[in-house]
């Protein structure tokens, strides 16, 4: 994947009616006045949000006489997912580690006995 290209789809993501559009997409293709019916906004304003979500490679509208179905593309999804992974991998080394140390200090604590509160 491309920086761009992830750009481009962490763009397009970064909108709630997108987002709400592709959530809508893993039930099946929809025509935009299917995709517009729970939005408070004008045909052209979700057209344009369906653009964006096209050229991010993350739906794919076709043409079937005078219906204009839209699909989820999950292609650009994955490369985020797999994006993610790396540091998701991070993050649970690093709470592993800090797993370890926790332990660790407890197992002190126990070897030394329970601590007095100072002038006590």
């Amino acid at each position: 994947m491309t920086p761009d290209r992830l750009s481009a789809t962490f763009s397009a993501l970064a909108d709630p009616t997108r987002r709400a559009i592709l959530a809508r997409l893993t039930l099946g293709e929809a025509s935009v006045n299917e995709l517009a019916e729970p939005f408070d906004m004008s045909l052209p304003a979700v057209s344009k949000h369906l653009k964006v979500l096209e050229r991010a490679g993350l739906i794919a509208r076709g043409r079937e006489a005078q219906w204009r179905p839209c699909t989820l593309q999950a292609g650009p999804l994955k490369d985020i997912a797999d994006w993610v992974e790396h540091y998701r991998r991070f993050w649970e080394q690093s709470f592993d580690r800090l797993d370890d140390y926790l332990k660790e200090l407890q197992g002190k604590g126990k070897k030394n006995g329970p601590r007095k509160a100072p002038g006590k």
